[in-house]
């Protein structure tokens, strides 16, 4: 589909990187690719994100947009579009109700953001003929930090601003079901406050408790949850250790629960820029994945977007009643 000097492949093996994204395409050789109704992609980056992701054999990407400033940008960017389907629709507005419309049909198993606004597409998952379920919907970054052995999700940074207990519920929940999905088999969930002890004044260390609470009792399942936990206790051994914190979880987390989007939004943006983080987006609680990618994503933080939601999409296939919840 593109030139032989704008390899998608080779482009991210250039790139730095820990190798845990890399670890996580190994493990998606050989499962089928996924139809993707993708919206709007009427930008070179939001067009190369899929095309790029088809090249790596993870989806079947589905245009929805309007077709000749589709053409148009695939003429101009170098890219040939071969016999990818194009669904033509006159605006960003009608391609988010389109693509939306793709999936309900059960036509593509994966919902892509192109270059339209976030809230244009969201908007359309979550009205009344969408693609919602008894789940809130959440955002996950699923990040791959040099300094940190293993690939952590920090949720939520991006769509919900101050969640209350119950709206943490279905964020962790959602968070711990893909971990799962990637191979975490008990995913261990660190819920980050300012300090690790309760107190009535700061709801975020109520929150937590609550939460650890839940989880003894059925209302959150598959993980192993901690809180509330400062940062550097939940990430440390040697913090926790020295704070007299014993956890299972401190120093070891798949998870970080944030407080609120604020909280959320800084952090991951201090791991990208400070410890030079790379990160995929997806958005969870809906029928489908949703590939979250900004124009400021490296080639690697695409491809890991398509990757996990490929990899979320087939567990789903053989969960019992996946897709309801």
């Amino acid at each position: 589909m593109r030139g032989p000097n704008r390899s998608p492949r080779r482009a991210i093996e250039r790139e730095s990187g820990s190798g845990k994204y890399e670890a996580l395409l190994a493990r998606c050789k050989g499962l089928e690719p996924i139809r993707t109704a993708v919206a709007h992609p009427c930008e070179e980056t939001a067009l190369a994100g899929a095309i790029e992701a088809a090249e790596w054999g993870l989806i079947v990407p589905i245009l929805v947009g309007p077709a000749a400033r589709i053409r148009d940008i695939a003429k101009k960017s170098g890219v040939d579009l071969g016999a990818i389907e194009i669904v033509d629709v006159p605006h960003s507005h009608a391609a988010a109700d389109k693509a939306v419309e793709l999936v309900r049909e059960g036509k593509a198993e994966l919902l892509m953001k192109g270059s339209l606004h976030s809230d244009e597409l969201l908007g359309a998952v979550v009205a009344h003929d969408g693609l919602r379920t008894a789940r809130r919907i959440s955002h996950v970054f699923i990040m791959d930090i040099p300094t940190y052995h293993k690939i952590l999700i920090v949720t939520d940074a991006a769509i919900n601003i101050a969640p209350s207990l119950e709206d943490k519920v279905d964020i962790c929940q959602n968070a711990i079901d893909l971990a799962i999905a990637l191979g975490v088999e008990r995913p261990k969930v660190a819920i980050l406050a300012a300090v690790e002890t309760v107190n009535s004044k700061m709801r975020a260390t109520i929150d937590a408790a609550a939460l650890c609470k839940m989880a003894e009792r059925g209302q959150i399942t598959g993980g192993l949850l901690d809180g509330p936990l400062a940062f550097d206790s939940a990430i440390s051994v040697e913090a926790a250790r020295i704070k007299g914190i014993r956890s299972e979880v401190a120093g070891d987390p798949d998870i970080v629960l944030v407080p609120d989007l604020e909280a959320g939004n800084i952090l991951a943006k201090q791991l990208t820029f400070l410890a030079n983080a790379d990160n995929a987006g997806l958005v969870l609680g809906a029928r489908v994945p949703i590939i979250l990618t900004s124009r400021a994503d490296s080639v690697r933080s695409r491809i890991a977007s398509c990757a996990i939601a490929v990899r979320v999409a087939h567990a789903r296939r053989t969960a019992p009643g996946a897709g309801t919840s």
